[in-house]
């Protein structure tokens, strides 16, 4: 996988450890590239608000573009790619918000851009009534043609992907784990079929445990991604 000096300079900055995505942005747009964050002084780095004295050691270590360039290798291996922010093909739909990731893993055959996508999901412990009832509501949505988006969990989750490959539409799966860790695994099956008419996103980096604190994260992509939202729930 080839990629330029900028390019590799985001991804590096990407995984500075305490370098969120609004601080990410608020580096890019003070200093005025990711290469130039990596070349001036310490000095002027801390001049920039949130930029304190530890942030500024952990740009500035050697090991950074190391693990930048190693992550290139991974992505290529799996044969994934990484959209920045900047990029014509990032999905605008997550621009309007203010942690939108500044960057994201795709992997497959995936159009964030395309012009409707739905959100579906669920509780995990999908009823008989919840799954009859997502089958009619898909079939309402076939003549639609919408991407279906989801986040490949157990119950209301897995089955709406499922659903969608049977009716034929194409269908993303947002993860909370690296691309390369498929959470559940008994869901790789599924995760493959997906990647002909759409595929797996997400913005943790190459070999990520699907730690309970990414999902959160995870929901805001959904959600942001979205223009309608659609969630299940057991019938009391």
């Amino acid at each position: 996988m080839l990629i330029d000096q900028e390019r590799l300079s985001l991804l590096a900055l990407h995984l500075v450890p305490g370098i969120g995505d609004r601080l990410f942005k608020q580096l890019i747009s003070y200093i005025g590239s990711a290469t130039r964050v990596f070349t001036i002084p310490k000095g002027k780095l801390m001049k920039v608000p949130g930029i304190g004295p530890v942030a500024a050691d952990a740009i500035h270590k050697k090991e950074t573009f190391l693990r930048a360039e190693e992550e290139i290798r991974k992505v290529a291996k799996e044969q994934a790619e990484i959209l920045f922010y900047i990029d014509s093909t990032y999905p605008t739909r997550l621009k309007s918000l203010d942690d939108a990731p500044v960057l994201l893993y795709s992997k497959g055959n995936v159009n964030l851009n395309t012009k409707k996508i739905v959100a579906i999901v669920g509780t995990r412990k999908a009823t008989n009534y919840g799954r009859e009832f997502l089958e009619r509501f898909m079939e309402e949505l076939i003549p639609h043609k919408p991407l279906i988006l989801s986040g490949l969990a157990y119950g209301i989750d897995i089955h709406a992907h499922k659903l969608a490959l049977k009716h034929n539409l194409n269908t993303v799966g947002v993860l909370g784990s690296g691309i390369d860790v498929i959470y559940p695994a008994v869901h790789k099956d599924t995760a493959k079929k997906m990647f002909g008419g759409g595929g797996l996103i997400t913005e943790n980096p190459i070999g990520a445990k699907p730690d309970a604190h990414n999902f959160p994260a995870r929901n805001r992509i959904i959600a942001g991604l979205c223009d309608v939202g659609f969630y299940t729930i057991l019938p009391t």
